[in-house]
């Protein structure tokens, strides 16, 4: 394993970046040095935010109490309770690490374009500068997402956005400008127009750390979901699938993983081989470790209502993700775990890291299900909810279980069948994605109320609170960037 310092954008920082073990090594940084495609891909390892999001998107979200005991962390309580998180950069799965690593990340992306903008033969780079013009997209649509107000299609989106950075970093400390939240999705939609066509599977040894055609895509139909321009969520979404079934991308709990033991599905969730995984990043954290222990976390009675919320098709459905604890009401569902890199062969330090599954193929169903609702293809939406379904409700039956839009109305006592299978689908993210941190996308784009309750305290955001948007790195005032208000 290597350990590299590096300048990081913005807050003028140093930052220490993790192990290259699952996505190769990173060659040397001096430009003149790397000239081949070959050498340029090298490089594009560490294109992608080597930092975790999931521990502060989590614990804003819906699915977490307080239990009153457990693992005191400063990015679970502050994110809980809504407070300016105080954790700082240096500290694993807290928001400034997490602005830090994606403007790496970034600079990494810009490094490799302008590589490719001075070569003799650019062409000869097409799938490198595709790679590049993806991760940039990324990087910026996470940060805007967590940094800036969010979204609101039909809206100016006028409110201040992120950076978007599109040259490389050459200086410690560079004047930067918010420009709008509408300003930086322009730039993203031209990254990811002109990068696609040019992704190209081939140039990847293991594709699922890369953006790939599959992922590639993936990510266009939760861009343009958040945008709300439905045929395009649709067109994006069968492009992952192709030809295939989409339900040969979907991960089979009720049959092959229901047999497994914990250790097995810790094993299995975040493998490359698993067809479900499209994107996978290598994350410097502890949430492995500490997932099930965190003060602001799981309860029994927050899972009941999560899984029971997903019984839309009967009572009697038992969804299967199962449920293990560690200590009393410490709960946790086996799917992201921790593995440590020692220093040295001999060592009895190193570093923890999760492999994180950033993009699913559950979510771009999810995506397509959510855009056939709203343009009224509802049969189709149907038909996308009853093939997830049909992977997670233990013996499942079709003729018992089958999902219907007379159910659904039933269910969630409305004449509205939009309305209906649009809360269908977004019972069924979030238990599909408990522990992962997708849910406050969700709450986000579709203006859900939160409440925490806490030491006797309730806290109550709406949509428009400006509390739901992180607070910048207070270092970046270095750059000239006026913080978020509070």
């Amino acid at each position: 394993m290597t350990r590299r310092l590096i300048h990081v954008l913005l807050p003028g920082i140093l930052l220490i970046s993790g192990c290259e073990n699952f996505l190769g090594v990173e060659p040397d940084s001096t430009r003149a040095l790397i000239r081949t495609p070959q050498e340029v891909s090298q490089l594009l390892t560490t294109a992608y935010p080597q930092s975790s999001y999931v521990l502060f998107s989590e614990s804003m979200s819906d699915n977490v109490s307080d239990k009153g005991v457990g693992e005191e962390d400063r990015t679970n309580r502050d994110a809980y309770r809504f407070d300016v998180i105080t954790a700082p950069v240096d500290e694993q799965d807290s928001p400034d690490m997490y602005w830090a690593e994606c403007y790496r990340a970034i600079s990494v992306a810009n490094q490799a374009l302008e590589i490719i903008r001075n070569a003799e033969n650019p062409a000869q780079f097409d799938a490198q500068k595709g790679e590049a013009l993806l991760a940039r997209a990324y990087g910026h649509f996470m940060l805007v997402s967590f940094f800036s107000k969010f979204y609101e299609p039909g809206k100016t989106n006028d409110s201040p956005g992120i950076p978007y950075v599109t040259e490389p970093e050459k200086v410690v400390i560079k004047q930067y400008e918010r420009k709008t939240v509408d300003y930086v999705y322009e730039m993203i939609e031209k990254d990811i127009t002109e990068g696609i066509p040019l992704i190209d599977d081939a140039s990847y040894t293991v594709s699922t750390y890369h953006f790939n055609k599959a992922a590639s895509h993936a990510f266009a139909s939760r861009f343009y979901l958040v945008k709300r321009e439905y045929e395009k969520v649709i067109a994006h979404a069968n492009e992952v699938f192709g030809g295939s079934a989409a339900g040969s991308f979907l991960r089979n709990w009720n049959t092959t993983y229901a047999s497994m033991s914990p250790e097995m599905l810790f094993n299995t969730y975040s493998r490359a081989s698993e067809r479900s995984n499209l994107l996978l990043i290598e994350t410097a954290s502890l949430y492995g470790r500490h997932l099930a222990n965190y003060r602001y976390g799981l309860t029994f009675a927050k899972y009941s209502e999560i899984f029971f919320s997903s019984r839309v098709v009967n009572s009697n459905a038992r969804w299967v993700q199962p449920l293990y604890y560690r200590g009393d009401g410490n709960y946790f569902i086996p799917k992201l775990t921790e593995y440590f890199v020692r220093e040295s062969v001999n060592a009895e330090i190193g570093f923890p890291y999760v492999m994180l599954p950033v993009i699913t193929a559950e979510e771009v169903l999810f995506n397509r299900a959510e855009a056939l609702a709203m343009l009224n293809r509802n049969n189709e939406a149907l038909s996308d909810l009853n093939l997830y379904a049909s992977k997670r409700i233990a013996n499942y039956n079709s003729g018992t279980h089958q999902l219907t839009l007379a159910k659904i109305r039933s269910f969630y006592n409305t004449n509205n069948t939009t309305t209906g299978l649009i809360n269908t689908i977004l019972d069924y993210k979030r238990a599909e994605f408990v522990q992962e941190g997708m849910r406050w996308f969700d709450m986000q784009r579709w203006g859900l109320p939160v409440t925490h309750v806490t030491a006797g305290a309730t806290i109550s955001l709406n949509a428009d609170d400006p509390k739901r948007v992180l607070q910048l790195p207070q270092s970046v005032s270095l750059s000239g960037l006026p913080l978020n208000p509070r």
